[in-house]
């Protein structure tokens, strides 16, 4: 098996919203913000190469995002998905598995490419696509909250595919990647845990968005149902001490990945390192 970690661009969100109710007092000195009161988060995506399988975890936002969407999120930096596949030899081609966590845009919207003529179509054309099927129906008839999120666009061209893959229970799709269902999010995110050697790295997506949300009370304000992440958070991170699970985080800018520790006040984070050491010491 081997692991790529693929940057793409970073898109800037309200600090409020990315951490609900605890006050930016206590927030703010775990991830930084502009005077703007926004928080700048990578995008970043995961590449699994194990036997003749090439498995890509979520795909950034794509170039579907409105001109006006594009200002309002502050789209920023200089990678994209495209690029970092190419940087490590890969086209669109040989992509087998898209895993798409959930279809909220900053995670789909790559998965699709729109054409000049205004004419979308599948970005990895010899991929299936793997989404759970709980999220799948919200996306079809999205709740209120959760509705600015999804794309047409993003959405239409996955469903006249022919390939796609819906989950609804924990899925091992090949020997060392199983795919994980959690509803605090949103119902049916697809949390990836990935058995490299004598090591589990997992791909937090939304579920722990950034390292800054490890402790249990740190629930994005974008979560649908907040009690229920608290609960599920609590679970995991106890699990994730007892099975020295490492963090692989797509939203936060500052750490790519990171260990646990268990504290008399709770888990909080260990050590930091970025994925080519994990690669290294595992």
């Amino acid at each position: 098996m081997k692991l790529y970690s693929l940057e793409t661009e970073h898109l800037m969100l309200d600090g409020g919203a990315m951490f609900g109710v605890v006050p930016k007092s206590i927030w703010s000195k775990k991830y930084p913000v502009n005077d703007l009161n926004l928080c700048n988060l990578s995008m970043r995506c995961l590449l699994i190469e194990v036997d003749n399988r090439r498995i890509l975890i979520d795909c950034g936002m794509g170039n579907t995002m409105p001109e006006n969407l594009l200002k309002f999120y502050h789209i920023n930096g200089d990678n994209t998905l495209l690029g970092s596949l190419q940087n490590h030899g890969f086209v669109p081609e040989d992509i087998t598995d898209v895993v798409l966590t959930h279809l909220h845009f900053d995670h789909c919207g790559g998965a699709v490419t729109k054409h000049a003529d205004g004419t979308v179509s599948l970005t990895f054309t010899n991929a299936q696509y793997w989404i759970g099927k709980a999220h799948w129906e919200t996306a079809q008839k999205p709740n209120r909250r959760e509705r600015p999120s999804f794309f047409k666009d993003n959405i239409e061209p996955l469903q006249q595919s022919g390939k796609l893959n819906l989950i609804a229970e924990n899925t091992e799709i090949v020997p060392g990647v199983e795919l994980r269902l959690y509803n605090g999010h949103t119902l049916g995110q697809i949390i990836p845990f990935i058995q490299y050697k004598s090591k589990t790295l997992v791909y937090t997506a939304d579920f722990i968005p950034t390292s800054a949300h490890i402790p249990v009370s740190f629930v994005c304000g974008y979560d649908i149902y907040p009690l229920q992440t608290m609960d599920e958070t609590e679970e995991f991170l106890n699990e994730a001490v007892e099975h020295k699970y490492v963090l692989f985080f797509e939203h936060d800018i500052q750490v790519e990945c990171c260990s646990l520790v268990q504290t008399p006040k709770g888990v909080v984070m260990g050590e930091v390192f970025g994925l080519k050491q994990f690669l290294d010491e595992a």
